[in-house]
């Protein structure tokens, strides 16, 4: 990420910042509601998906959601409805908007081996958001004026974003008297996340190790010199008195209480490599998976984890062959199955791909991508109908999933439904964020929808989205 992109979105965020809390944040004298923090967040999740490149994956994300829905188990009722997400970027880092927004990059992901350490992380950030830190802060500081609470509300998102010198010398510039340890947690933060946080996850059946694990990982990243410092290590201090901490309290635990079994790796594997396949350094990746087969040219998985990033890299036809050498000893491995289906779809092979995909759904008929890409390769073959039917059912079992709203529109308009093709068409351009886009096919929908319950809402969603180009003007 250059320089001045980073310019461009510390501005952006001073700016949303200031707004935002001048819109929510109480007078003088009154602390911070649960409905003030809900809406900042709002406002910050605005600022986070319009700079940073959020993964809409609903394997990776569905995945991620699991492990923080079973460590959210062990917590008494919350305010908020916490959710997860995974930020595409090469960056050691995690963090926690105010209300429950909790974001994971791809990099510290990639540096990961097992479940426990994706547990340790989520339930540290958990922790922040359940001991509402963010919003103490910000309540702390008030008396510091607007102008400096917006450079903190701005330094807390750029901090997790990437910290550049042009990012810094932006924040502290509008901070004036704030320093800039105030843009991060302190050291009593950090401490009572971990207290909680270990408390939380074992709770979920993870052993603590696993936070203590990552925590070592980021530490020996800043060995490789001062520009691969992770960002973790500038937005969440004490990482030596941490590892300290969780070292003791592992040691006390095992000595009351009996150790906790390691998670199955299965999951946790098929995830990594995914996202190491699809997010990490093409190059790197391609390169390592090429030794791999060479080395263990009879472990199938090695294969298998090449014919992946080969299909990254273009060369589908070698990817297909991999797939099939890994299929030779996996014959009814459904992923397996199901990426051979993949690749087949991409490189234009329907006819197989069909075949390939039907196979794997059949195995694995909850997989949100296996009827995605069956559904794409129906809408191929001139079978709208099939497809629509795939993708509806993806938008009601995965209503975060935005490619199949497209699609859907799609295959509904060559079925000349046109109503619900432009309602679905709109709503895809919503979730984008592509709000012009989003009222021309929402206007279309109302020439042709029927159904009062669905108008009703669409007339809504022009009204408002009319609102936004009249305070443009």
């Amino acid at each position: 990420m250059n320089s001045m992109k980073s310019f461009s979105r510390v501005v952006f965020l001073l700016s949303i910042s200031a707004f935002v809390l001048m819109a929510v944040l109480p007078t003088s004298g009154h602390s911070i509601t649960i409905k003030e923090e809900e809406e900042l967040s709002r406002q910050m999740m605005a600022a986070i998906y319009k700079y940073f490149d959020i993964v809409d994956d609903p394997v990776i994300v569905g995945y991620i959601n699991d492990i923080g829905k079973r460590i959210l188990a062990t917590l008494p009722q919350q305010p908020f409805r916490y959710k997860f997400y995974v930020i595409n970027d090469d960056v050691y880092n995690a963090f926690a908007t105010p209300a429950g927004h909790i974001f994971i990059y791809t990099g510290l992901l990639n540096a990961m081996e097992q479940e426990e350490e994706i547990a340790g992380i989520l339930g540290h950030e958990i922790a922040h958001v359940y001991c509402r830190h963010i919003s103490q802060r910000i309540e702390r500081q008030k008396k510091m004026g607007w102008a400096n609470l917006a450079g903190l509300a701005a330094g807390v998102l750029l901090g997790v974003g990437g910290a550049t010198e042009a990012a810094q010398a932006v924040t502290m510039g509008s901070q004036g008297a704030l320093q800039s340890a105030e843009l991060s947690y302190g050291r009593e933060d950090e401490m009572q996340s971990d207290q909680f946080g270990v408390k939380f996850t074992t709770g979920a059946g993870y052993s603590a190790e696993g936070l203590l694990k990552i925590l070592k990982k980021i530490r020996a990243k800043t060995w490789f010199g001062s520009d691969q410092i992770p960002t973790y290590l500038k937005t969440h201090p004490a990482v030596e008195d941490r590892i300290a901490f969780i070292e003791s309290w592992i040691e006390s635990y095992n000595a009351t209480a009996k150790p906790i079994p390691p998670v199955k790796p299965e999951n946790f594997n098929r995830i990594h490599t995914r996202i190491e396949t699809r997010y990490g350094d093409e190059e790197v990746v391609l390169a390592k998976r090429r030794d791999e087969v060479a080395q263990n040219p009879g472990d199938s998985l090695a294969h298998y984890r090449y014919g992946l990033i080969l299909t990254r890299s273009g060369n589908r036809t070698k990817a297909i062959e991999e797939m099939r050498t890994a299929l030779t000893k996996r014959a009814f491995d459904p992923y397996i199955l199901k990426d051979l289906g993949w690749i087949y779809y991409l490189d234009g092979q329907f006819e197989p791909a069909i075949k390939t995909l039907k196979s794997a759904c059949g195995m694995i008929p909850k997989d949100p991508e296996c009827a995605y890409y069956l559904g794409r390769t129906q809408l191929e073959m001139g079978n709208p109908a099939e497809a629509s039917q795939n993708f509806l059912k993806l938008t009601r079992q995965y209503p975060e999933y935005t490619p199949p709203y497209y699609y859907l529109g799609q295959s509904l308009g060559q079925q000349q439904q046109l109503g619900d093709a432009h309602y679905y068409l709109g709503v895809y351009y919503l979730r984008k964020r592509d709000y012009k886009n989003a009222r021309i096919q929402l206007k279309q929908a109302l020439k042709h929808l029927q159904n009062a319950e669905r108008r009703e809402q669409v007339e809504k969603w022009v009204a408002k989205l009319e609102g936004k180009d009249k305070k443009k003007k």
